[in-house]
């Protein structure tokens, strides 16, 4: 069982289109995630949030107090939740999901100083569409990982056509284990930080 140190991550599923592949994968990551004792998991899928595209009359890396949607709102206080990330990387033309880039894109200080890890599928295993999002990552001032999972043509068509599960292909398995470690070291030395820094500005107000 969790305790209060442990850490909070959310899968992040990223493609909001009927008969979404994504499904298969974030099925995959959140079962073996329930194995762990290091973090526990929620899935945060993007079809529940209806998001209106960046329509802010200002950026959000402004520290903005508060935004006019309500769903914006929110939003940002479900982002602040978490200590950590792993977002489904569909991609779409050599890039991920305008669904994806848009919900990252909507909020700023929430994803601050926090961890992810990606898990692509499509062309190349999603590898284009992660590169993207990784350089998003750093921009938004996260630690993308280095280890991803990337779900290659044979493996989706696997089992898409051929009754076959990601587990099926051990090289995906390990992938997605060398990826939670990770995100579970960044996550711990990533949360010390901000709460140092929390209790630094709250002595110095």
């Amino acid at each position: 069982m969790a305790d209060s140190t442990t850490l909070k991550f959310a899968l992040i599923i990223g493609s909001t289109r009927p008969n979404r592949f994504a499904e298969v994968p974030a099925r995959w990551v959140a079962e073996a995630a329930a194995e762990r004792s290091d973090f526990t998991l929620e899935v945060v899928d993007l079809r529940d949030w209806p998001l209106p595209f960046f329509d802010q009359p200002s950026s959000p890396a402004r520290d903005n107090p508060g935004y006019s949607n309500p769903v914006v709102e929110r939003w940002r206080e479900r982002v602040r939740e978490f200590d950590g990330f792993i977002a489904t990387a569909a991609e779409y033309n050599h890039g991920p999901t305008a669904v994806l880039k848009n919900a990252f894109d909507t909020v700023y200080t929430e994803w601050n100083k926090k961890p992810i890890g990606f898990v692509g599928y499509g062309g190349v295993g999603g590898a284009r569409a992660v590169e993207q999002l990784r350089l998003l990552a750093v921009e938004l001032q996260m630690a993308p990982v280095m280890r991803a999972v990337h779900i290659g043509l044979e493996p989706s068509l696997g089992v898409m056509m051929h009754g076959k599960a990601l587990d099926d292909y051990p090289y995906l398995a390990e992938s997605r284990t060398a990826m939670f470690d990770q995100l579970v070291w960044w996550g711990n030395a990533l949360k010390v930080a901000r709460e140092a820094t929390a209790l630094a500005a709250a002595i110095a107000a």
